[in-house]
């Protein structure tokens, strides 16, 4: 299908500030777009309200705005401008609510404007709570016991039902926002009235609280004519429960069995099938660890964080093939940036270890809780690649820019080591780490904190690791410390040594396609 000829000027509704919930991972989504219109030769006009953004720079848009980021605003400026055309699936949440607020009202349709990318209908399939468990019951897909609530009362009857704990999703809310776990009645009470109050549509969805299950999140593609493809498998190191920005996270997924993969993926291209979503979107599931029981968690018809970290984890653009896609194109007609030689439709092939690892603003907010749930509370992230998860992590915990070269962190609390254990905060891997160290056992860890056995047994690894440095270094032991991720500094003060052997340093291409092509064909 060729470039839509009918898009003359489109406007991109950006995401705003930077906020808890929401770091500059739409920015650079924003960004893509606008280069992949002005390309086009569309003309582009932009609303944002966050000047720092690279998105509002005059290379990259006709028009721009710098305003606040409201239903009333965003109509005054279609009026003046008159765009033939939105697209509103790469400004996060903030812009997909308010190009959903103009459709529902009539304003588009009296103005002449269309919905480019997944339309209105797709985007209420996915984000009501309602008619997303509807859509799934309809194609066979499980979800988690639940039901819809539009008020306290009937939430509390819900959870009368299924039984507590129970987890409350608003509905059209960006980095969890309102969401919680309620494990009696009067914490669901203040739950729910937040969670109403934060939803455009008043409401919640009150769904039962599966405890230890591993979390997995696909992100797809798909185009006008049903061409769709797994660009990126994630998988969170905490299990359920903890909101997936505030998870460190790796990709590809590392402990699932080929059949739970296969299982997932077809459950992901079946649902952005079903749903009819047009471009980029990420699909959470739940997987039960014991079984091969699993349940669809949400899914957003949107670019989100997630696309942000799969995009840079693959090299599949996903922001700008989400554009071209909305222009018309489809995926066999784009050309892939990084081989030049093959097409969008191709899925990106991984033989490295991405980890991306979150960055919280507790050192700005002394007093706030530390203690992670559904509700984001991470400002920004860092990611790493490695050859291995020991690797990635260790690169991962340098760039974070928390003053740590290694996993060896001193507590901050008087608690226990298995009293912290039982808490999710932003200090559990070191938490764990500390653990291991302390001799407590891999099954009891897991007992307590329900992380997967194969992330606790590699943080082991780095544990015996320095107990073994501990007694001095040799050649081979360097080039171990160097392939698990450990920098000079930090090997000469575990081990002692006033001097390290020497060795090469190596460095590797990262060409995002399993050497599956010829590395001469890339150009970057």
């Amino acid at each position: 299908m060729p470039f839509d000829k009918s898009i003359k000027k489109v406007m991109v509704i950006g995401s705003g500030p930077i906020v808890i919930g929401q770091a500059a991972e739409f920015d650079y989504a924003g960004a893509q777009a606008c280069r992949v219109l002005r390309d086009a030769g569309v003309n582009v006009v932009l609303v944002n309200s966050n000047p720092a953004t690279i998105m509002t720079d005059k290379a990259l848009a006709d028009e721009i705005y710098l305003e606040p980021l409201t239903e009333e605003t965003v109509k005054r400026i279609i009026l003046k401008e008159k765009p033939d055309s939105l697209l509103a699936g790469l400004g996060g949440q903030t812009g997909l609510t308010i190009a959903m607020q103009l459709d529902k009202d009539g304003f588009l349709a009296e103005n002449g404007v269309r919905l480019i990318g997944t339309n209105a209908e797709a985007i209420d399939k996915a984000e009501d709570r309602q008619l997303f468990k509807d859509t799934m019951a309809e194609i066979g897909e499980p979800t988690i016991p639940s039901d819809i609530a539009n008020d306290i009362d009937t939430a509390l009857n819900i959870a009368d039902k299924i039984g507590y704990p129970v987890i409350v999703r608003p509905a059209f809310t960006l980095g969890g926002a309102g969401g919680g776990v309620a494990n009696n009645a009067d914490e669901l009470k203040i739950i729910a009235k937040t969670g109403l109050d934060l939803s455009p549509i008043t409401q919640i969805l009150v769904e039962k609280y599966i405890f230890g299950w591993k979390e997995i999140e696909f992100e797809t593609m798909r185009d006008y004519a049903g061409n769709v493809i797994a660009v990126c498998s994630m998988e969170n190191f905490d299990p359920v429960g903890v909101h997936t920005g505030d998870s460190i996270v790796v990709a590809p997924a590392l402990t699932l069995s080929d059949k739970e993969y296969q299982m997932l993926r077809s459950a992901a291209l079946n649902i952005i099938s079903a749903l009819g979503i047009v471009g980029g979107c990420n699909c959470q599931f739940a997987l039960n660890p014991d079984s091969f029981e699993y349940a669809v968690i949400e899914v957003n018809p949107r670019v989100s964080r997630s696309s942000a970290l799969a995009s840079k984890a693959t090299g599949y653009p996903i922001a700008k093939i989400t554009t071209k896609i909305a222009l018309g194109y489809t995926l066999d007609e784009i050309t892939n940036d990084i081989t030049g030689k093959t097409c969008a439709c191709f899925e990106p092939a991984l033989d490295y270890v991405v980890v991306k690892l979150p960055k919280w603003p507790f050192d700005k907010f002394a007093g706030a809780s530390r203690k992670l749930g559904t509700q984001m509370k991470a400002t920004g992230e860092v990611m790493a690649i490695g050859e291995s998860f020991e690797e990635g992590i260790m690169k991962a915990v340098r760039g974070a820019e928390i003053s740590l070269d290694t996993l060896n962190a001193a507590p901050i609390s008087d608690l226990d080591i298995k009293e912290r254990l039982k808490i999710a905060d932003d200090r559990r891997l070191f938490t764990v780490f500390e653990a291991l160290k302390s001799g407590i056992s891999v099954d009891e860890i897991f007992e307590i904190t329900r992380i997967d056995r194969f992330f606790l047994y590699k943080l082991l690894n780095l544990v015996n690791y320095e107990r073994e440095i501990e007694k001095g270094i040799n050649e081979s032991l360097y080039l171990k410390g160097k392939k698990l991720g450990y920098t000079d500094k930090a090997l000469k003060r575990i081990s002692g040594a006033e001097s390290l052997p020497t060795a090469d340093a190596a460095y590797k291409m990262v060409d995002t396609c399993g050497a599956e092509f010829d590395l001469s064909l890339i150009h970057i």
